[in-house]
């Protein structure tokens, strides 16, 4: 039997397997909205076998947009427009769904990366004074954020709250906190880019409280039996930054609350990184968090091969793969490595012809109004 595709459940959200879509910017909506291109990407991914699809990172307010193309959940308009996607996808799919709620901060009003990814000044078209914990840009030759007085933090954490109600009447199974890839809750985290003089700076316990408190806020929001977890940086990959001892203490801290499970990636907040790529490379970071803190661990990052996926989870490096780049080269990766390991996956009804010959008990399918 197939560890990777083994039933998997986070608090009380039971996942197929244990593949899960790693949520994917796409650039591509407007005015925070939603459009076809989203029903189309996500679509796809629904039907590829995978037992969770989290959606990209979506912004809570209109300057917690990474670019002024980036999908949010602020506004009647924005729910409208992803409540028609989800029908859609829903209406063909059995997969569980859930989205990642993100605030940008300094990393907020960029260009798409085709067209550059360069910060987009305050000044210049499309463009919005940035959010931060501290008055430091991301990068030197950009232009300074505004540093979050009392109000500003206020702002934020409603704007949180009011995205995971939003969130909660779409449907949404789980919803994933980003603390993680250099934006806002990342910032606060990070000694590279707090330096804050009050409760919110400073030592670990303060630079954990305001991330703690939006997690607190957002549980309290989302309906108690839906799961609600986070993403986090393991590491900065900077000397002096964010490490993997703090992302233990906050992943402690997390259980405590009821986070149901650690999204493990690393870097992010400085360009000054310096990553060590290689195949798996940020599994051992999960696998410390899953040893330490025994919440279900997700690990990601260059995990691109069933046999691989397969020895993780077989070996308690993780409780589940995610996957981001290998499932937009390759949409139908669950179903490929449900053939290599002897396992069964969804696939809907239309697509059954392409089963293999000697693979005839390869698919499952959905009963009219099953999910």
């Amino acid at each position: 039997m197939s560890r990777l595709f083994e039933p998997l459940s986070l608090g009380e959200l039971r996942l197929a397997n244990r593949i899960v879509i790693a949520p994917m910017c796409q650039y591509s909506a407007e005015d925070g909205s939603a459009g076809d291109w989203h029903l189309m990407h996500l679509g796809q991914l629904a039907i590829s076998g995978a037992g969770l699809l989290i959606v990209e990172a979506t912004a809570v307010s209109a300057v917690g947009r990474i670019s002024p193309y980036d999908l949010g959940l602020y506004s009647d308009a924005n729910e409208a427009a992803l409540q028609r996607v989800l029908a859609a996808v829903r209406s063909f799919s059995p997969i569980r769904m859930a989205i990642q709620v993100s605030h940008a901060g300094r990393k907020a009003s960029s260009q798409a990366p085709w067209d550059g990814g360069r910060q987009i000044r305050p000044h210049e078209p499309l463009g919005w004074q940035t959010l931060a914990p501290s008055p430091v840009p991301h990068a030197e030759s950009e232009a300074p954020p505004l540093a979050l007085d009392r109000d500003g933090l206020r702002k934020v954490k409603d704007d949180f709250v009011a995205t995971a109600q939003r969130a909660a009447r779409l449907g949404f199974e789980g919803i994933e906190l980003h603390c993680a890839h250099g934006y806002l809750l990342h910032q606060f985290l990070s000694p590279l880019a707090n330096f804050r003089q009050d409760e919110y700076g400073g030592s670990l316990e303060n630079r954990m409280r305001f991330p703690l408190e939006v997690f607190d806020a957002i549980r309290a929001a989302f309906p108690a039996q839906r799961p609600v977890w986070a993403r986090i940086s393991a590491t900065d990959w900077v000397p002096g930054g964010w490490d993997i001892e703090g992302t233990v203490a906050l992943s402690q801290e997390l259980k405590k609350r009821g986070c149901a499970a650690i999204h493990v990636t690393t870097g992010g907040v400085s360009p000054a990184q310096a990553i060590k790529l290689g195949p798996g490379y940020q599994v051992p970071y999960a696998q410390r968090v899953k040893a330490e803190v025994g919440l279900p661990t997700l690990a990601v990052g260059l995990i691109t091969e069933p046999q691989q996926a397969e020895a993780i989870i077989a070996n308690n490096e993780a409780d589940a793969v995610s996957l981001a780049r290998a499932m937009l080269y390759d949409p139908r990766w669950p179903w490929h490595a449900a053939a290599q390991l002897g396992a069964h996956v969804y696939a809907p009804h239309q697509y059954w012809r392409s089963q293999p010959r000697e693979l005839k008990d390869l698919f499952t399918g959905m009963q009219h109004g099953q999910r």
